[in-house]
């Protein structure tokens, strides 16, 4: 299994994410990058999307307003049948956990050991990341801002789905390689397929992961693999691509 792209579901997905932030000019973050990982979603039928924030890097006139990300994706996931879940921080963060509950939906309760069988949305707080994404099991878009401390730490816990995971990394305006930010924080079991940088707002990483065996980016480079595997990197866009010489 793996997941396929579906056009139609993706320009309605975004339709629904550019009428969640109508009018929303308080919230933090950009509005294209919102506009884009509610498309992602969407197109991707994704049935868990995770977003992990950073609230500390928001204004002070949007603090207690969750980013136009978290809106755009809570759209998405309605638009899909699937489910929202926004992970949060423990500590002084976690006291934006009521109001993100307000705008998106209940909060999970930190003690309850198994998630609600319910696909409304779901405000997660832990004191690490490994606690938090414990709790989410087959996730299928994981997005995450950057800026965030623990930000790795988030990608190494995600626990993809069957059909593997999409990864969106946004927000620190740096560009980096996508291949070294997954070979650093990959968890065991998991390949990176394809990774694409996209300009728009400060900078969009996006990593494609598979699950079980099979071709890595990781792999790709050494010298076993220089016969096979021919990669380029279109420079203008930052967009890598990878061929199998036959």
């Amino acid at each position: 299994m793996k997941l396929v792209w579906c056009p139609e579901t993706a320009s309605k997905a975004y339709i629904d994410g550019v009428r969640a932030l109508s009018g929303r000019d308080d919230l933090a973050g950009s509005a294209e990058v919102a506009e884009l990982v509610a498309a992602m979603a969407g197109g991707w039928n994704a049935q868990l999307v995770v977003e992990a924030p950073d609230v500390s890097a928001q204004s002070s006139s949007s603090s207690s307003l969750p980013p136009a990300t978290s809106l755009a994706l809570a759209a998405a996931a309605r638009r899909t049948g699937g489910r929202y879940a926004c992970v949060l921080p423990e500590g002084d963060s976690a006291a934006a956990a009521a109001v993100y509950a307000g705008f998106v939906g209940p909060q999970e309760d930190a003690d309850a050991g198994a998630e609600s069988p319910s696909p409304s949305p779901t405000v997660v707080v832990a004191s690490d990341a490994d606690e938090a994404m414990a709790r989410l099991e087959g996730v299928d878009l994981l997005v995450i801002d950057a800026r965030r401390r623990d930000a790795a730490a988030v990608l190494r816990a995600a626990r993809p789905g069957a059909r593997g995971m999409v990864v969106l990394r946004h927000g620190d305006g740096r560009r980096r390689g996508a291949t070294a930010l997954a070979a650093a924080s990959m968890a065991a079991g998991t390949r990176l397929v394809r990774s694409v940088y996209l300009p728009i707002g400060k900078g969009v990483e996006v990593l494609h992961v598979g699950v079980g065996k099979g071709p890595s980016l990781h792999s790709r480079g050494g010298r076993r693999g220089t016969g096979r595997w021919i990669r380029h990197v279109n420079h203008d866009t930052g967009e890598e691509h990878v061929f199998r010489r036959q």
